[in-house]
C-alpha cells in the first residue's frame, strides 16, 4: 500500500466510474485499475464491486475511505506548504459557511483578509451547519464559520466569535407591530413562517417554543431566509430569524423586529476547525485573523 494507490482510491470513490476517475487524475483508465488492484492485493480485501459502469464501495472500502482521504489531503497540504515557502504565502483556503454567516457576517472579513493576503485564494462552500461539520471531518474543507448552539463537537475546536440571537419578525401592518413588548399570549393565534428542518435557527426556534409551551401555528416552511423575509413583509405570518439577517430591513422599517418573549440565546457564529491538524499557511493565517477580529465584533444592539 502506497500514497499513490490511496490517492487513486480516494478520487475513484468520488467518481461514478473508473473512466471519470482517470479523467480527474489525468491518467489512463488501465493505470487507475492497476493501482486499485494492487491496493486490494496488498490489503487482502475487496474494496469495490467490479461493475463495468459504476464504482461502488464494499464495506471494507467504505471503512478505508476516510483514511485514504486524510492521507491524500495531507499530501496535498504538504505540497501547498512547500509551494507557499517558494512563493511567499500563496495557496487556497477552503471555507465552509452556513447561510447566515456567509451572507451577513463573512463578506467584510473576507475582503479585509484578502487585502492583507492577496495571494491566498478563498473557496467558499455554503451549506447548513450539520453537513459542513461532516465536510470538515472528511478533510473536504479547511475550516467552517457556522451558526451553532454551543454544544461540543467531537474532534473539532469550536470558537464562538459573536452572539447571533434569534428575534421575532413582523410586517409593519401586523397589529402586533404596534406593541413595543410582545408577550407569549400574543403569539398563540399568530401563523408562523418557519425555516426548513435541519437548520440551526429552526432547531433553536423549536426549542424556544417548547420551553415556553407555545403551540405555534405553522403556516409555511421555507428553505431560505430571504424568502422568509419577503413572505413576512407581505404579512403572511410572523417569523423567527437571526437578528443579523434583518438589520437592514429593521432600520428601513420594511420589517418590525421584537425580542422573543422568554428567549435565552444559545446561538453563536463560531469558527470551527479540526483538532490536532497540521494546517497550511492560509488556514493558520485566517484563523489568527478572525480570532484577532473577535474582540472588536459587535453583538446585535438591544431593541
Amino acid at each position: 500500500m502506497n500514497i499513490q494507490q490511496l490517492r487513486v482510491f480516494a478520487v475513484s470513490a468520488q467518481c461514478k466510474s473508473l473512466t471519470e476517475a482517470a479523467e480527474a487524475l489525468h491518467i489512463k483508465q488501465p493505470t487507475v485499475s492497476f493501482h486499485l488492484k494492487k491496493l486490494e492485493s496488498d490489503l487482502g480485501v475487496e474494496l469495490y464491486y467490479k461493475q463495468p459502469r459504476h464504482f461502488r464501495l464494499t464495506e471494507a472500502g467504505a471503512a478505508l475511505l476516510p483514511y485514504a482521504r486524510r492521507v491524500s489531503t495531507l499530501l496535498t497540504e504538504a505540497g501547498q506548504v512547500m509551494e507557499e515557502f517558494r512563493h511567499g504565502g500563496r495557496g487556497t483556503l477552503k471555507i465552509g459557511a452556513s447561510y447566515t454567516p456567509a451572507t451577513y457576517y463573512l463578506p467584510p472579513y473576507l475582503a479585509s483578509f484578502q487585502a492583507e493576503h492577496p495571494h491566498v485564494l478563498p473557496i467558499l462552500t455554503v451549506k447548513k451547519a450539520r453537513p459542513l461539520m461532516e465536510l470538515l471531518r472528511d478533510f473536504e474543507i479547511d475550516l467552517a464559520i457556522v451558526s451553532l448552539s454551543m454544544q461540543p463537537q467531537d474532534g473539532l475546536h469550536v470558537i464562538p466569535l459573536l452572539a447571533d440571537e434569534l428575534r421575532l419578525v413582523l410586517a409593519p401592518q401586523n397589529p402586533l407591530a404596534q406593541k413595543s413588548v410582545i408577550e407569549l399570549t400574543d403569539l398563540q393565534s399568530e401563523p408562523f413562517l418557519i425555516h426548513e428542518a435541519g437548520s440551526t435557527s429552526r432547531e433553536l426556534a423549536e426549542l424556544w417554543a417548547q420551553e415556553n409551551q407555545l403551540r405555534w401555528q405553522v403556516r409555511m416552511e421555507l428553505g431560505a431566509i430571504e424568502t422568509i423575509k419577503e413572505a413576512t413583509k407581505h404579512n403572511m405570518g410572523v417569523s423567527v430569524l437571526p437578528y443579523r439577517s434583518v438589520v437592514r430591513e429593521s432600520e428601513t422599517g420594511e420589517l418590525i423586529v421584537r425580542e422573543l418573549p422568554g428567549y435565552v440565546n444559545r446561538r453563536h457564529i463560531c469558527l470551527v476547525y479540526r483538532q490536532d491538524d497540521i494546517m497550511p499557511y492560509p488556514v493558520q493565517s485566517f484563523i489568527r485573523f478572525l480570532q484577532h477580529q473577535r474582540p472588536h465584533a459587535k453583538s446585535p444592539s438591544p431593541l
